[in-house]
């Protein structure tokens, strides 16, 4: 039995409201700031990570009408958004310039990760691909998905230097692949609850311990304990439900969680006391 919090019941504490009615594509968090995305819009939203008050938004010069992943590096201090129709990333400098540097990559790019060597990992959905690249735009290891791995949504490197890939299709699944592309294993269907088949899911969220979080198209966060090999609904408590969860977003050392919606009234809907 997976104990999804370990003192606390996760918390609705915020709803960052919809600035122009459009579908939150990504969010991600980097020191004081929260950065969202959104469907036929390039620009970012920047929110304070205390108040989720809006405290600017900037423009990310070349970037399509679909902004399908955003990621952080604090080293490296930028932000990376990935250009679905325009098969390319686009990486922003934090610093105050916002000077944008942009690099093609291959077909139909969506989720992005920041890995431990600080790198990009780019889930690439048409190519069945993942591909790893410097800051500056560098290849470093492409990785092509072998059999069982289709329409790769999102990817995260883990502690064992495997990744972990949603797979965005209607009988989902999330597989834990090696760097040869090969399935190690899999989660779509639970054996061990009532949670049922997974139905497209997108974004993923990983712990410290490589336990797995997913944005789940049937209204749901899903909670995968990786060492048990369970797969738990995480209890949270929204009025009206959730609407179509695509981006995710965990905050480890705030115990906090972002989801955004792609539907419904196209918030972020902001969770503390969530320790998975």
């Amino acid at each position: 039995m997976i104990t999804a919090v370990k003192s606390a019941t996760p918390t609705l504490t915020h709803v960052i409201p919809s600035q122009s009615r459009d579908g939150v594509s990504a969010v991600t968090s980097l020191g004081d700031d929260v950065f969202v995305g959104r469907h036929k819009s390039q620009q970012v939203e920047v929110y304070d990570v205390v108040t989720l008050t809006l405290r600017r938004h900037f423009t990310v010069c070349g970037l399509g009408q679909w902004p399908s992943g955003l990621a952080a590096c604090p080293i490296n201090n930028c932000l990376y958004a990935s250009d679905w129709y325009k098969n390319s990333v686009h990486r922003v400098e934090l610093s105050g310039s916002n000077a944008v540097k942009k690099w093609s990559v291959a077909s139909s790019p969506t989720g992005l990760s920041v890995n431990s060597e600080h790198n990009l990992i780019v889930a690439c959905r048409n190519a069945y691909k993942l591909q790893e690249y410097t800051t500056h735009g560098s290849l470093v290891r492409e990785i092509r998905l072998q059999a069982g791995v289709t329409r790769p949504y999102h990817a995260i490197q883990l502690s064992t230097g495997d990744y972990v890939v949603s797979q965005y299709k209607s009988q989902g699944d999330v597989s834990v692949v090696g760097v040869d592309g090969q399935v190690v294993r899999s989660y779509g269907l639970s054996q061990t609850s009532d949670v049922g088949q997974m139905k497209r899911p997108a974004s993923l969220a990983v712990t410290k311990n490589d336990d797995i979080l997913v944005a789940d198209e049937d209204n749901r966060i899903l909670l995968i304990n990786s060492s048990l090999g369970s797969i738990q609904e995480l209890a949270l408590s929204v009025d009206g439900g959730i609407h179509w969860p695509w981006g995710l977003c965990l905050d480890e050392s705030r115990g906090r969680l972002y989801i955004g919606e792609w539907s419904g009234e196209y918030r972020v809907l902001v969770f503390d006391s969530v320790y998975v």
